[in-house]
């Protein structure tokens, strides 16, 4: 079976991973010139986790983890005003999870692809070709690959889903914020954090910082946006929606590097009727980001890949794997991206009064009980899917169907 991945992000990344794994030939396609280095810390654990460690990814993931001990939250004048352990969050989950950086994870990915694994940087399809027999992607270049089965896992705004199933508009749902990343280094801001995951705490936006090896300083923020348009100078963005949270902050954003160089976008999730046409699926943010408010995109982008990976390899065709796969992963991501919309007015608290409740809340966690109904809920539902897929049919490593498998539908 020939695939074409477009995105070689984490879900492109685990996908051509299994798929190869699997059996099938791999063409991993970014339209990007090189591996992005921007992105932010990322709690990795559940589905993902299992997944990651059913591929032999885990150590390596394991590795690259960086250890946080503690959130808290600091007001403008420096004070700090409450705070939490991040092993209570591990608790729940019982210690299988990690806290990495989102270009270490990809590079991890990509590190560990088969060679057999063509990855192809700075190409990007423009035109798709589809029916139940194969697929025709045309690139900016011209270039032609046919396969049998092109996956669009090319994140939130898919050129996949643009070109197959409708613009972007019609299936991205905004959430009221704007998020950035970046990183740059400072001994001094490196020095302040003391080892900690510090978040400011204000109305209306929220800057963290946590300290990397050496003196790099990593910076997440999150602020309401009634406008999901994208500034075109981030730098200026930035300190208009920060400028006046003190503490650190200033000297944060006057570190800020080009545009070009922040991970910038608004925060939203994708709500699609059907994640497959004919032979082109989505995966990942691609058919169902359920945003920065989940904390969960990673683990359910690899999840999701090894899940349609299993479901083409132990379906009579391509179309019923596709089937399968929407099937028995639909409802865990659309629960996500319930959970995460229900807890929206408390990411980045939009008055004093809410504020002032997740203060008290965030101190209520070293409360015996109240701690574990608290990280749990962070956590999320807890699934044993891909522990039963591991141990589901047949013993040794099913066989990913070609075009000319009994059950094509023509």
């Amino acid at each position: 079976m020939r695939v074409v991945i477009c995105g070689a992000g984490i879900a492109g990344l685990a996908c051509a991973h299994r798929m190869a794994g699997l059996g099938a030939e791999v063409v991993v396609l970014e339209k990007a010139g090189g591996p992005r280095e921007q992105g932010y810390m990322i709690d990795f654990f559940g589905p993902g986790y299992d997944a990651a460690e059913a591929m032999g990814v885990l150590p390596a993931i394991r590795a690259r983890a960086h250890d946080v001990e503690e959130a808290v939250l600091i007001d403008g004048a420096g004070r700090r005003r409450g705070g939490v352990r991040l092993a209570r969050f591990a608790g729940p989950v019982a210690g299988r999870l990690s806290s990495i950086l989102r270009p270490d994870l990809e590079k991890v990915l990509r590190d560990s692809l088969p060679e057999r694994v063509r990855l192809r940087f700075g190409a990007s399809p423009t035109g798709i070709d589809t029916d139940r027999d194969g697929v025709r992607c045309v690139l900016a270049d011209g270039a032609v690959v046919e396969a049998d089965l092109l996956v669009g896992a090319d994140g939130i705004h898919s050129a996949v889903r643009r070109l197959c199933f409708g613009p972007e508009p019609e299936f991205l749902r905004y959430l009221g914020f704007h998020t950035a990343a970046y990183r740059f280094r400072d001994p001094d801001i490196h020095a302040a954090l003391k080892g900690r995951f510090c978040l400011t705490e204000a109305v209306g936006a929220q800057l963290g910082c946590y300290g990397l090896g050496g003196d790099e300083v990593a910076v997440f923020a999150v602020h309401r946006a009634p406008d999901p348009a994208v500034p075109s100078d981030v730098p200026a963005a930035l300190r208009a929606a920060y400028g006046s949270l003190g503490w650190v902050v200033p000297a944060v954003l006057d570190r800020c590097p080009p545009s070009a160089e922040v991970y910038y976008d608004q925060v939203a999730q994708i709500e699609l009727p059907r994640w497959s046409r004919d032979r082109v699926v989505l995966l990942g943010d691609a058919a169902y980001a359920v945003s920065l408010l989940a904390g969960q995109g990673a683990s359910l982008a690899v999840a999701g890949a090894y899940v349609l990976a299993d479901r083409l390899a132990r379906s009579a065709s391509v179309v019923a794997g596709l089937a399968a796969y929407e099937r028995m992963w639909r409802p865990a991501a659309e629960r996500t991206q319930r959970d995460a919309r229900s807890t929206a007015r408390w990411f980045v608290p939009a008055s004093r009064a809410r504020l002032r409740v997740r203060r008290l809340a965030v101190r209520a966690v070293r409360l015996p009980g109240v701690d574990r109904l608290v990280t749990a809920a962070v956590a999320g539902r807890p699934t044993d899917l891909i522990h039963r897929l591991r141990d589901d049919g047949p013993s040794g490593r099913p066989r990913v169907p070609s075009r000319n498998d009994e059950g094509r539908t023509r």
